[in-house]
Protein backbone atom coordinates (compact mmCIF):
# COMPACT_ATOMS: atom_id res chain seq x y z
CA UNK A 1 0.00 0.00 0.00
CA UNK A 2 1.31 3.45 -0.91
CA UNK A 3 1.12 6.07 1.81
CA UNK A 4 -0.94 9.00 0.58
CA UNK A 5 -0.95 12.21 2.61
CA UNK A 6 -3.71 14.76 2.06
CA UNK A 7 -2.79 18.29 0.97
CA UNK A 8 -5.11 20.90 2.47
CA UNK A 9 -5.42 24.66 2.81
CA UNK A 10 -6.99 26.85 5.48
CA UNK A 11 -7.50 30.59 5.86
CA UNK A 12 -7.39 32.80 8.93
CA UNK A 13 -9.68 35.78 8.34
CA UNK A 14 -9.72 38.29 11.19
CA UNK A 15 -11.93 41.35 11.17
CA UNK A 16 -12.53 43.65 14.12
CA UNK A 17 -11.12 41.15 16.61
CA UNK A 18 -13.29 38.30 15.31
CA UNK A 19 -12.24 35.24 13.34
CA UNK A 20 -14.20 33.62 10.52
CA UNK A 21 -15.02 30.02 11.41
CA UNK A 22 -17.41 27.54 9.90
CA UNK A 23 -19.68 25.18 11.80
CA UNK A 24 -19.71 21.87 9.97
CA UNK A 25 -20.50 18.18 10.18
CA UNK A 26 -17.50 15.86 10.39
CA UNK A 27 -17.88 12.15 11.06
CA UNK A 28 -21.34 12.69 12.53
CA UNK A 29 -20.27 15.50 14.89
CA UNK A 30 -20.79 19.25 14.76
CA UNK A 31 -17.36 20.92 14.78
CA UNK A 32 -15.78 24.31 14.06
CA UNK A 33 -12.98 24.93 11.59
CA UNK A 34 -11.42 27.67 9.56
CA UNK A 35 -12.63 27.71 5.98
CA UNK A 36 -10.45 24.84 4.79
CA UNK A 37 -10.30 21.86 2.49
CA UNK A 38 -8.38 19.75 0.04
CA UNK A 39 -6.39 21.03 -2.88
CA UNK A 40 -7.95 19.56 -6.02
CA UNK A 41 -6.03 18.05 -8.91
CA UNK A 42 -4.58 20.71 -11.25
CA UNK A 43 -5.61 23.49 -8.84
CA UNK A 44 -3.10 25.98 -7.51
CA UNK A 45 -2.63 26.19 -3.76
CA UNK A 46 -3.74 29.84 -3.83
CA UNK A 47 -6.85 29.05 -5.88
CA UNK A 48 -7.73 26.22 -3.48
CA UNK A 49 -7.58 28.58 -0.48
CA UNK A 50 -9.78 31.24 -2.09
CA UNK A 51 -12.22 28.62 -3.42
CA UNK A 52 -12.57 26.89 -0.04
CA UNK A 53 -13.18 30.21 1.71
CA UNK A 54 -15.95 31.08 -0.74
CA UNK A 55 -17.56 27.62 -0.76
CA UNK A 56 -17.50 27.20 3.01
CA UNK A 57 -18.18 30.73 4.27
CA UNK A 58 -19.71 32.63 1.34
CA UNK A 59 -16.94 35.27 1.59
CA UNK A 60 -14.57 36.27 -1.19
CA UNK A 61 -11.09 36.85 0.20
CA UNK A 62 -7.67 38.16 -0.71
CA UNK A 63 -4.68 36.14 0.49
CA UNK A 64 -2.13 38.25 2.36
CA UNK A 65 0.52 35.91 3.78
CA UNK A 66 1.37 32.35 4.74
CA UNK A 67 0.91 31.65 8.45
CA UNK A 68 2.56 28.25 8.39
CA UNK A 69 2.79 24.68 7.18
CA UNK A 70 1.36 22.04 9.52
CA UNK A 71 1.21 18.26 9.77
CA UNK A 72 -1.58 16.43 11.56
CA UNK A 73 -2.32 12.71 11.75
CA UNK A 74 -6.01 12.36 12.56
CA UNK A 75 -6.60 9.74 15.24
CA UNK A 76 -10.11 9.11 13.89
CA UNK A 77 -8.94 7.79 10.51
CA UNK A 78 -5.12 7.61 10.62
CA UNK A 79 -4.80 9.98 7.67
CA UNK A 80 -1.92 12.45 7.64
CA UNK A 81 -2.93 15.95 6.57
CA UNK A 82 -0.52 18.64 5.40
CA UNK A 83 -2.11 22.04 5.95
CA UNK A 84 -0.96 25.29 4.41
CA UNK A 85 -2.55 28.07 6.41
CA UNK A 86 -2.96 31.58 5.02
CA UNK A 87 -3.82 34.97 6.43
CA UNK A 88 -6.60 36.45 4.33
CA UNK A 89 -8.65 39.61 4.20
CA UNK A 90 -12.41 39.45 3.78
CA UNK A 91 -13.46 41.32 0.63
CA UNK A 92 -17.21 40.83 0.52
CA UNK A 93 -20.00 38.43 1.38
CA UNK A 94 -20.88 36.92 -2.00
CA UNK A 95 -23.32 34.11 -1.28
CA UNK A 96 -25.32 32.37 1.43
CA UNK A 97 -25.12 29.03 -0.41
CA UNK A 98 -22.49 26.93 1.37
CA UNK A 99 -20.98 23.46 0.87
CA UNK A 100 -23.38 20.68 1.93
CA UNK A 101 -21.34 19.75 5.04
CA UNK A 102 -21.28 23.36 6.25
CA UNK A 103 -24.02 24.35 8.69
CA UNK A 104 -23.14 28.05 9.00
CA UNK A 105 -20.35 30.62 9.09
CA UNK A 106 -19.57 32.63 12.24
CA UNK A 107 -17.35 35.52 13.32
CA UNK A 108 -16.03 34.57 16.77
CA UNK A 109 -13.71 36.28 19.24
CA UNK A 110 -10.62 34.48 20.48
CA UNK A 111 -12.35 34.02 23.84
CA UNK A 112 -15.35 32.41 22.16
CA UNK A 113 -13.04 30.09 20.21
CA UNK A 114 -11.18 29.11 23.37
CA UNK A 115 -14.53 28.36 25.05
CA UNK A 116 -15.43 25.85 22.30
CA UNK A 117 -11.94 24.37 21.98
CA UNK A 118 -13.25 20.83 22.48
CA UNK A 119 -15.54 21.37 19.45
CA UNK A 120 -12.73 22.39 17.10
CA UNK A 121 -12.27 19.98 14.20
CA UNK A 122 -8.60 19.46 15.07
CA UNK A 123 -5.93 21.06 17.26
CA UNK A 124 -4.65 22.80 14.11
CA UNK A 125 -7.58 25.23 14.20
CA UNK A 126 -6.38 26.90 17.40
CA UNK A 127 -2.69 26.40 16.59
CA UNK A 128 -3.10 28.37 13.35
CA UNK A 129 -5.00 31.14 15.14
CA UNK A 130 -2.35 31.28 17.88
CA UNK A 131 0.42 31.53 15.27
CA UNK A 132 -1.53 34.33 13.57
CA UNK A 133 -1.97 36.12 16.91
CA UNK A 134 1.80 35.77 17.51
CA UNK A 135 2.43 37.59 14.21
CA UNK A 136 3.90 34.57 12.45
CA UNK A 137 3.82 35.58 8.77
CA UNK A 138 5.68 34.53 5.64
CA UNK A 139 5.36 36.12 2.21
CA UNK A 140 3.10 34.43 -0.34
CA UNK A 141 6.25 34.08 -2.48
CA UNK A 142 7.27 31.30 -0.06
CA UNK A 143 5.09 29.09 -2.28
CA UNK A 144 6.33 28.56 -5.81
CA UNK A 145 4.01 26.77 -8.20
CA UNK A 146 4.53 25.42 -11.70
CA UNK A 147 3.18 27.75 -14.41
CA UNK A 148 0.92 24.85 -15.47
CA UNK A 149 -0.89 24.97 -12.10
CA UNK A 150 -3.87 27.27 -11.71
Amino acid sequence: MIWTPHATVAVIVEQGGRYLLVKEMSQGKVVYNQPAGHIEEDESIFDAATREALEESGWSITLKSVIGLYTYKAPSNGITYYRICFEAQAVEKVTNTLDPDIISAHWLTYGEITAIEEQLRSPLVKTCIDDFRNNQRYPLSLISESPDNG
